[in-house]
């Protein structure tokens, strides 16, 4: 049978290729062979499904999906476009390196990027469980092997890549090699938690970013730290301002000439025309940064743009459009 497919035309400038080449989290870039592969829980957090994802030359993005019979289509393609930020204008974007000769400059470098997001968060809550106190790229194998055993594995583009358990599945785990007791009790309450619906994308994004941060820090394991990281890159939230990430103030204060530090006020004012996308801002400046102040070559730096305290730093923005 044909598997079942799906098209996103991107609104604005966006490349896939340079979504595949940003690790972060559990995510590792790997070598660039035109597909990015991707596994994961569907929202609901009941199914997984494996999708190829490739980019045609009039830049609109292809997706082929590997389910069980019966897979909401739509539904998947509205996940991937979350994932990838293509449920925004991009053109928004845009507009803000015209008018902010900084922000344009590195567009310029880093042309088409847009910040990639986890799954769900769902599986950026359990990511953040897994990876506290603990070496990111040990985790890493750690949840390979650990999507390997309890996940459905799909074949996707001549490779392997299993997705992360369900959260049904998750809770049937009683003990796992190199994950302490302590964390497989931390993610059984990660998965009680979306069970219950309180991980759910369109609940948090409802609740906006304070709210859902005060809300995920009553999971047992998810701190201001880790609240923010799901928040800003496991939810959807496109105009979070960070204005507590020290990463981010530092490159701010170079690329804008300024003396360091700069205050969180400070920080507010230069990124008031960033908005409404002030979140894709800061990714683009933590990752090209470093290029244009002439500090690094080669692969874009993709550090995570956290904040330690939330309700200091986050302000609403807009919800996300609907996928196109």
């Amino acid at each position: 049978m044909t598997p079942p497919t799906f098209t996103i035309m991107p609104s604005g400038p966006f490349s896939l290729a340079l979504a595949a080449a940003f690790g972060f989290g559990q995510r590792d870039a790997s070598e660039w062979d035109g597909v990015l592969r991707l596994a994961f829980c569907m929202d609901g957090y009941t199914m997984q499904v494996g999708i190829e994802v490739r980019q045609d030359d009039n830049g609109a993005v292809h997706g082929t999906v590997s389910a069980p019979d019966g897979v909401d289509v739509d539904a998947v393609r509205r996940q991937v476009a979350r994932v990838l930020s293509l449920d925004h204008d991009g053109n928004e974007f845009s507009a803000i390196g015209e008018r902010d000769p900084v922000i344009g400059r590195l567009q310029q470098i880093a042309p088409g990027l847009r910040p990639p997001l986890f799954y769900s968060p769902y599986e950026a809550a359990a990511w953040s469980v897994l990876s506290a106190r603990r070496p990111a790229r040990e985790m890493m194998a750690v949840r390979q092997r650990l999507s390997e055993a309890h996940g459905t594995v799909f074949e996707l583009g001549g490779q392997r890549l299993a997705a992360f358990p369900t959260p049904e599945a998750l809770l049937d785990i009683a003990t796992f090699p190199a994950i302490p007791a302590d964390k497989i009790s931390r993610l059984h309450g990660v998965a009680e938690a979306a069970i219950a619906g309180r991980l759910a994308s369109a609940h948090l994004l409802e609740l906006g970013p304070e709210a859902a941060a005060a809300e995920l820090q009553q999971i047992k394991g998810i701190g201001p730290f880790y609240s923010s990281l799901i928040v800003i890159r496991g939810t959807g939230f496109a105009d979070v301002l960070p204005v507590a990430e020290p990463r981010a103030l530092a490159l701010t204060a170079r690329l804008y000439g300024l003396d360091e530090p700069v205050s969180a006020a400070r920080f507010a004012e230069i990124a008031e025309p960033w908005k409404p996308v002030r979140t894709w801002a800061v990714v683009l400046i933590r990752a090209a940064g470093p290029r244009l102040l002439g500090d690094e070559t080669g692969v874009l730096e993709t550090q995570t743009p956290n904040s330690r305290t939330l309700a200091a730093s986050a302000r609403l923005g807009r919800r996300p459009a609907s996928a196109s």
